[in-house]
């Protein structure tokens, strides 16, 4: 459960996905209700437009604010952003859907001050989420480490060839994939590009990472489960060719011959705020599951 904390030091954080029309009207009547509610609050470089005289502050170094908790106004995207900004912190997100689908930013927009009210009265449960860490190294030296909340994502360089990668768990050699893309995902991930690409869904507490290849050459490799407390490695066979690495869709980098991505469980997990709801209300909410 969310604990309260002294009035003087409550303070909260507003993230929003750019270009939304909505945000013209539901930025300024929620900066008006956290103000009522005694929340000091920081804003992003997406929201400063509708928040005139708030104080802007880098999704990067909201960590380093003592927030008890980030509201999202956008879709997934947004909140993967900053769940990635603040999970080394432990600040809860609140996820309010802007988007279409939203299996992340669950609350609806009718919902957003109800929701603040449970969080005000401490009747709001806190989700943790695993994440996944990610380490590249290029001759035998890091050049790049990130922390994943979906996945990452090994996919080819050009658009004519198959990616292809070694894949090993806990130092032993599993198989050689050729695939257009090779999904190291989380629970969460599970029902983002991997459920695509034909992966299982989990519930988010399962302890496990999944595998799953796109478009495999393979009809034999099927989506792996692995327990969360293996080390997997992916080496990219690419030869003359380049291939990319890609962290939940949103940041990323080339990569090439010889390339090793060091995937773990990661040491920060992402706090998600919900009142009501399971995650099978979700499903059937937004994967349109029929009712009995």
């Amino acid at each position: 459960m969310v604990s309260k904390k002294p009035t003087t030091t409550k303070a909260a954080a507003i993230v929003s996905k750019p270009g939304k029309p909505e945000l013209a009207r539901v930025v300024p009547q929620l900066l008006q209700w956290l103000r009522e509610h005694r929340y000091q609050v920081v804003v992003d470089e997406e929201t400063k437009p509708h928040a005139p005289g708030i104080e802007i502050v880098r999704r990067e170094e909201m960590a380093s604010r003592p927030l008890n908790f980030v509201v999202v106004l956008g879709g997934d995207g947004t909140l993967l952003s900053a769940a990635r900004a603040v999970a080394k912190a432990g600040i809860p997100v609140l996820g309010v859907n802007l988007g279409s689908l939203g299996f992340l930013t669950e609350v609806p927009l009718d919902q957003l001050y109800p929701t603040l009210e449970g969080i005000e009265n401490s009747c709001c449960n806190v989700e943790t989420r695993s994440m996944v860490h990610g380490e590249v190294v290029r001759k035998d030296k890091v050049v790049s480490s990130y922390e994943a909340l979906n996945d990452i994502v090994v996919g080819k360089g050009t658009i004519s060839r198959l990616n292809s990668c070694d894949v090993y768990v806990d130092g032993e050699f599993v198989s050689a994939y050729k695939a257009d893309s090779l999904i190291v995902s989380t629970p969460t991930g599970s029902t983002a590009y991997s459920l695509s690409a034909g992966g299982p869904i989990m519930m988010p507490t399962v302890g496990a990472f999944l595998v799953t290849p796109v478009s495999a050459h393979s009809l034999t490799h099927r989506p792996l489960v692995v327990p969360d407390t293996s080390g997997i490695e992916l080496v990219v066979n690419t030869g003359e060719d380049e291939a990319y690495l890609s962290v939940d869709g949103q940041v990323g980098m080339p990569m090439y011959d010889g390339d090793r991505v060091r995937c773990r469980k990661s040491e920060h997990q992402v706090k998600l705020l919900r009142v009501q709801g399971t995650f099978f209300d979700v499903l059937r909410a937004k994967l349109k599951w029929g009712q009995r």
